[in-house]
């Protein structure tokens, strides 16, 4: 059986090929134990015919109009609207969340070609009035060259869209190195744009390890830019080693976003918010919601409404259409995850519902965690402060609005949060203090747009943002123009 399973290839200047030294890793079905293919486990010698090919195109790339660089996307968009149900039956069998959601994440893509191809006739610079006469001034964008882009498993369509678009727009090329636990997706998406009418090398494959390719990729004296999203330490790690080349940098990382639920909030409203928050993509994504921050006199109402819906949410394979939650992406995520329940135990918190794996029946053969939820839990406790990136909620009862503030700021991450409250000064106030990159007022913690900007504060990000007009600020270099047409040496500044 492991025979007959399909074997990929990396794309290196357009042509699809195996790793130099044949190695390859299998991909899995998190939910089955299915295998889905065989990927190539490159090396550094991939790495550096992949760099070759994309700096070779981006002499060409660089030159071709921006107005035809957007019709290429414009077709990419084209051809994820019609492959959209096949790529994302692709994306739940090989990470795992649910087709709606897999649909939502293709559909993000969609929408970011669609968006940055409007980038093609725009790409805005300025001009301003200059100091001297018969003078002028403006600033315009210019490519920066080789992007090197290092995505995650969680959104394997929407992530590599967020970087590879923009940077295409702008006139980059690109090589892309994927999660290893969901290289399929990616390799499709690549296949679509070559489909589209991108030219060869222009973006670039290449599949493998972090250690091996994603390190090759960092230290690459030809690739200018690295866009990565991932877990803090990693990107702490890419900051510092990229540093020493003064390469530029956008990190996207962790985030341990809350829920705030004051005393006059729509409890049905919330709760809504909430389960969709702390449980879609199995808790799987920097934007879920891991802590909820309730007013201590809504507590016990908002417990009865919320541990009922908690407890409904059916577990399975996200190819079924009746299923809530799908399974963890991995072994060893799963066994982090429980670390944590017991680790919230140890210090105190109350489990109130799951805080345990299911593998029986139908889910003998998968990943599957239980829907958890802790009560009692101080903001200091490790569940309230780090990172699980599972199916984990820590409510922290609070006994004022400000003390709420206070407590949804005391982390090291920054990402997202939200507030529902019908106290439109409350309202005002948290716009002004709560300090993350996405606030939602009376919605949950997730689901961003991309023609606004997404990123966050603190530990979660390095300052740059990614989808909007300032996702092309990482993948551009500003240039000044002055023409002086005075005839004559004009000295700005200068007293004559």
């Amino acid at each position: 059986m492991t025979t007959a399973a399909p074997v990929f290839k990396n794309s290196i200047g357009g042509i699809w090929q195996a790793a130099h030294d044949g190695r390859t890793f299998p991909n899995y079905n998190p939910a089955t134990g299915e295998l889905l293919g065989h990927f190539p486990l490159s090396s550094s010698r991939d790495v550096d015919d992949a760099v070759n090919a994309a700096r070779l195109a981006f002499a060409r790339w660089r030159l071709v109009p921006a107005p035809r660089r957007g019709e290429i996307l414009f077709r990419v968009g084209e051809l994820l609207s019609r492959y959209k149900e096949d790529l994302a039956r692709t994306m739940t069998r090989e990470m795992g969340k649910v087709l709606n959601e897999t649909q939502g994440d293709v559909q993000e893509g969609i929408d970011m070609a669609y968006y940055m191809a409007g980038e093609g006739r725009r790409l805005f610079g300025y001009t301003v009035p200059v100091e001297l006469p018969n003078k002028s001034g403006m600033a315009l964008r210019d490519p920066i060259g080789v992007v090197a882009c290092i995505t995650p498993w969680n959104f394997p369509v929407a992530i590599p869209t967020w970087k590879l678009f923009p940077a295409l727009i702008a006139g980059n090329t690109v090589v892309l190195k994927p999660a290893s636990d969901t290289p399929h997706s990616a390799q499709r998406l690549v296949e679509i744009l070559y489909e589209a009418g991108l030219p060869e090398g222009v973006v670039n494959i290449v599949f493998g390890s972090g250690q091996e390719v994603g390190e090759s990729l960092i230290h690459h004296p030809d690739v200018s830019v690295i866009s990565f999203t991932g877990s803090t330490e990693s990107g702490r790690h890419v900051a510092v080693e990229a540093a020493q080349a003064l390469k530029r940098v956008s990190l996207e990382m962790g985030g341990k976003n809350a829920v705030i639920v004051l005393e006059d909030a729509d409890l049905d409203l919330a709760v809504e918010g909430i389960l969709w928050s702390a449980y879609g993509t199995t808790g799987q994504r920097c934007t879920a919601c891991s802590r909820l921050i309730v007013h201590r006199d809504v507590q016990d109402r908002l417990l009865e409404k919320l541990v009922p819906r908690i407890e409904g949410l059916r577990l399975g394979d996200g190819l079924d259409e009746q299923v809530d939650v799908g399974p963890v992406i991995n072994a060893s995520q799963i066994e982090k995850i429980h670390s944590y329940v017991e680790i919230g135990a140890r210090e105190g918190a109350t489990l109130v519902t799951g805080g345990e794996r299911v593998a029986e029946g139908e889910l003998a053969n998968g990943y599957f965690y239980r829907p958890t939820l802790f009560k009692d839990v101080r903001p200091d406790m490790r569940i309230a402060q780090e990172e699980i990136f599972g199916p984990v909620l820590s409510l922290i009862a609070v006994d004022s609005f400000d003390e709420a503030i206070a407590i949804n700021n005391e982390t090291k991450f920054g990402l997202s949060c939200a507030i529902y409250t019908q106290d439109i000064n409350k309202t005002q106030r948290a716009i002004r203090d709560l300090t993350t990159g996405i606030l939602y007022i009376n919605s949950g913690t997730t689901g961003a747009e991309i023609q606004l900007p997404f990123g966050g504060t603190r530990g979660t990000g390095n300052g740059h943002r990614e989808a909007g007009i300032a996702g092309l600020d990482v993948f551009t270099e500003w240039k000044v123009v002055y023409t002086d047409y005075s005839g004559k040496l004009q000295k700005a500044q200068i007293d004559n």
